[in-house]
């Protein structure tokens, strides 16, 4: 009986919330930036969504009118009040899988839209299921972005101060060595950070990070520890794709309601 009342005032809560707290598409209910892993069919993974799913998706946002931007244009927002379309969207993938390059890229290429990727630096070009480095140079030129996920995908928080130093700097340099351009973000490895990491961070080089804390960038966002919205593949993959992106606050709080009782 108690678990039945919990879970309809979630329920009421979620309605209550969705109702008030739908986004607009302007830049009033902040940026939404979007974080994939994979795109593969055949995996068993909620990381992994499929070849259609993804298409899906971002057939939704180029009918819908979304613009894609890069991480300079949305640190240029929040810093300097740098003018962005109304619809813009950040478009960002994890790990650096080989499915982003032989899956993702023609998709997005399709419909005009560029994205960010996240490299495991130690992996790129030395094992098969993530990219090489020309495919990264060849993405690059057509105006992708990349940044550091680390060397080795660590969690920054369980290792000393100076062994994140070293991950942080080293994937930075490695990135910058082979594409000849500077790596100014990050995105946390297992979205695990603290104040001791944002401030290492800061003093690799990075001018801003990306976590998993669930929501949209808005002004005044900590630039070391940016909102994105994770896509994962489901029974009902678009409706939640759908339901994240348009109803990003909502989700939010029913998320804290769960965490606040246990859930």
């Amino acid at each position: 009986m108690f678990w039945a009342i919990i879970v309809c005032c979630i329920i009421t809560i979620g309605i209550i919330s969705i109702y008030f707290y739908g986004e607009t598409d302007n830049l009033s209910s902040g940026i939404p930036v979007l974080n994939y892993h994979e795109v593969e069919d055949n995996v068993n993974n909620p990381l992994a969504l499929t070849v259609r799913d993804f298409d899906d998706q971002m057939a939704y946002l180029h009918a819908r009118g979304y613009t894609t931007i890069t991480p300079d244009q949305l640190l240029n927002y929040l810093n300097a009040g740098g003018k962005l379309p109304d619809k813009s969207i950040l478009i960002t993938f994890d790990d650096g899988y080989v499915n982003n390059y032989t899956n993702a890229y023609p998709i997005l290429k399709k419909y005009g839209f560029t994205a960010t990727f996240f490299l495991i630096t130690d992996v790129i070009g030395h094992n098969p299921w993530y990219m090489n480095w020309d495919q990264v140079r060849e993405m690059q030129e057509q105006g992708f972005q990349f940044g550091s996920h680390t060397l080795s995908h660590v969690d920054l928080t369980s290792i000393s101060s100076e062994e994140a130093a070293l991950q942080l700097v080293k994937s930075r340099e490695g990135i910058e060595w082979r594409l000849k351009t500077p790596a100014k973000y990050l995105a946390y490895p297992g979205g695990f950070y603290n104040p001791q990491i944002e401030k290492s961070v800061a003093q690799a080089g990075y001018k801003a990070a990306f976590s998993v804390k669930f929501g949209r960038v808005q002004q005044g966002s900590n630039p070391l520890a940016l909102e994105r919205i994770p896509v994962f593949k489901s029974r009902w993959t678009f409706l939640d794709f759908y339901v994240r992106l348009k109803f990003t606050k909502a989700i939010g709080k029913i998320k804290a309601v769960k965490d606040e009782i246990g859930l």
